[in-house]
């Protein structure tokens, strides 16, 4: 049970019922997790879509993007993130055994993506100016430096929706992964 209003999409008037119609035309549906965040703030709801939109013009791949927003959200604990970005993660072209991987801090095979998921990781669980070595490593996998500023974008963007959820308990609404 969500623990922040939640309201039926129909419901919804004004800027929210604008941004739902966009999200329904161009997904079919409104998940659940933009139903809730939209049902309490449009504002954030179109900066979440719109750090969306920017992240897909940055030189990451979808796959890419899949991979930071799965490593992060389960570093985070956030099971609606982990099964909506598992099921993203398919559609991106990552098999079954490198989404299980990724969703258990293991190793997938592909060394640049594995490189990916490993930075990601390391970024939302140290504090402090990142060892140089750490950064080093990245790079040695394949991973430019504009995409290491991308990656910050990924990390940002799945953060916001992780904390989201976590506070709101929202309810999954795709396959739930084990």
């Amino acid at each position: 049970m969500t623990r922040l209003a939640s309201h039926p999409v129909s419901d919804a008037t004004g800027a929210a019922a604008q941004l739902f119609s966009a999200i329904q035309g161009a997904v079919g549906k409104v998940p659940n997790a933009y139903r809730d965040i939209g049902s309490n703030s449009p504002v954030v709801l179109e900066s979440v879509l719109a750090l969306d939109a920017s992240l897909k013009k940055t030189t990451l791949s979808a796959r890419d993007i899949e991979v930071i927003k799965l490593a992060v959200s389960a570093v985070n604990g956030c099971d609606y993130c982990v099964a909506a970005h598992s099921l993203m993660g398919k559609m991106a072209g990552l098999p079954p055994d490198a989404l299980a991987a990724v969703r258990q801090g293991q190793a997938t095979g592909n060394a640049r993506e594995d490189a990916l998921a490993e930075f990601a990781r390391h970024l939302v669980t140290t504090r402090g100016t990142v060892d140089a070595g750490v950064v080093e490593a990245v790079k040695a996998a394949g991973v430019s430096d504009a995409q290491i500023v991308d990656l910050t974008l990924a990390i940002t963007a799945i953060t916001l929706t992780n904390l989201f959820n976590r506070i709101n308990d929202t309810v999954v609404d795709f396959p739930k992964v084990a």
